[in-house]
């Protein structure tokens, strides 16, 4: 009896190298914050624990290259990346704002500031108008450098101590709050008469 077990199994090779190929390929991970150097030292001009408005108020962010680098460590960096950041207080039990320490992942940094041109050697700046579609949070900034390709090689950040708060734009504009509670307060008085009224008239 001949065995047919030879032509089954170049059979069976066959149809899984063929679903290998068709597969997707795993996601290529992206550049872990951990393995950063914090070369760059970046200030926020907004006091710790103090108050902005999305779309009313402004800040000015700064970076340059930290004291404790060598002269010429940033002869590589070509633009510079300025990131809001929500601060751990905001992150708590709101998954989709988490920070991650693949790059590609983190949720954290999702409002951008600016980049520009980096400027090897010299303190660049920048005044952010708080855009209106920043909601009510606690934030700090972080700055990229990039090299020629875009990818991130080093960064700098505000320190937790220095986060500040963000109201958000709710959708009600002060003009309409402010005409609800004339309307508000004219009906009352309209009920308080048409009440007066109606004691008179039984009184008669």
């Amino acid at each position: 009896m001949a065995r047919q077990g030879g032509p089954v199994s170049l059979s069976l090779l066959l149809v899984v190298l063929l679903l290998g190929a068709c597969l997707p390929a795993p996601a290529a991970a992206g550049v872990l914050l951990s393995t950063l150097p914090k070369a760059l030292a970046v200030t926020a001009s907004p006091k710790p624990g103090q108050l902005l408005h999305s779309g009313v108020d402004k800040l000015t962010v700064t970076w340059s290259l930290n004291t404790t680098e060598p002269a010429g460590a940033d002869a590589a960096y070509k633009n510079v990346n300025v990131k809001l950041c929500y601060a751990l207080v905001s992150q708590k039990d709101r998954g989709w704002r988490k920070s991650n320490d693949d790059l590609k992942k983190d949720k954290a940094c999702q409002f951008k500031v600016t980049q520009q041109a980096y400027a090897a050697g010299a303190r660049g700046s920048f005044e952010y108008n708080v855009a209106r579609d920043v909601p009510t949070a606690s934030y700090y900034v972080r700055a990229y450098a990039l090299d020629a390709s875009g990818t991130q090689v080093a960064y700098g950040q505000t320190g937790p101590a220095a986060a500040f708060d963000v109201v958000g734009i709710t959708g009600i504009h002060t003009s309409i709050k402010v005409a609800a509670g004339v309307f508000s307060a004219f009906s009352v008085a309209a009920l308080a008469f048409f009440f007066v009224i109606e004691n008179r008239k039984k009184n008669k």
